[in-house]
């Protein structure tokens, strides 16, 4: 196989910088980093310095997405002789257990790192992930909860959460997660708009009300946010048929509705300029689903 140095005529400083450049961006190009990593660390290990070790571990995770075992366990190896008995490394060992679908082997490994340092959060997260691969989203929830209960300041175990109770439809849980983000990240754009989408499943007209809102919110922060446009939309189209809403409401969101299809066609007539309109489109569909 052709080496990478050889095909894009790169150096291997250059390989190394690159592969920094993956890390600290939190790229999971996966492919990329096993294509590259692979060269560096057989072919150029000597001259990484101690950059080697984080590469070890950046190229065994690229690994375990790839099926690549045969590297994901030449990695592992040279961790584990160069740091014998590290809670990173050991954690390592129960990420390709997990590959390897021997879960209750990643769990007891991952229990053994808690009872030596109980506030090892990454090894508390690789729990949860597992009853989640198992499919055990009841389990999942109560450890998230758990967790937070000790570091509620962690925004990712927030959004997981959030997640899986949408994936629960327990929707007004959800909700209360992406408030909590909200919270914090005010200025947040997809915050907004999946706490929008919650409130609009939930349905109601005071949730349409909060679901409209928060997709406006969504446009104010980013105003390429296509989803939050569509969802302006929607929500504001279904208000202002609500039998609930007030006249006022209704001609109120008539406009907001209008406004959005306006926005959409735009944005559609520039991707696609000889095509017909959205609203065009959305009308043929609508007829073809109606009973």
């Amino acid at each position: 196989m052709a080496k990478v140095s050889d095909m894009y005529d790169v150096t291997w400083e250059e390989m190394r910088d690159k592969m920094r450049k993956w890390r600290e961006e939190n790229y999971r190009n996966s492919e990329q980093i096993v294509e590259v990593g692979e060269e560096l660390i057989h072919e150029y290990a000597a001259k990484l310095g101690d950059d080697i070790w984080i590469i070890y571990e950046q190229v065994m995770i690229a690994a375990l997405d790839c099926s690549r075992d045969d590297l994901a366990l030449f990695c592992l190896q040279e961790l584990r002789r160069q740091f014998p008995g590290s809670h990173r490394v050991k954690r390592l060992t129960g990420m390709r257990f997990e590959a390897m679908e021997r879960y209750d082997d990643a769990i007891q490994l991952y229990d053994r790192i808690l009872q030596e340092d109980s506030t090892n959060t990454a090894a508390r997260k690789r729990k949860i992930a597992i009853r989640k691969a198992q499919g055990k989203n009841a389990e999942a929830i109560r450890e998230l909860n758990e967790y937070l209960e000790q570091f509620v300041g962690d925004q990712e175990a927030w959004h997981e959460l959030a997640e899986l109770y949408i994936n629960e439809h327990d929707y007004a849980k959800a909700a209360f997660c992406l408030e909590e983000l909200m919270m914090t990240n005010p200025h947040n754009h997809l915050y907004c708009q999946q706490f929008a989408e919650v409130k609009y499943t939930q349905g109601g007209l005071e949730n349409l009300e909060l679901s409209r809102k928060y997709f406006a919110q969504a446009l104010k922060l980013n105003n390429r946010n296509m989803r939050a446009l569509f969802g302006l939309y929607m929500s504001a189209s279904h208000i202002a048929s609500n039998s609930k809403a007030s006249a006022k409401m209704k001609k109120d969101n008539m406009k907001y509705a209008g406004w959005a299809a306006n926005q959409i066609n735009r944005a559609y007539q520039v991707l696609l300029p000889n095509e017909e309109s959205w609203v065009d489109t959305a009308e043929r569909v609508f007829s073809a689903l109606a009973p």
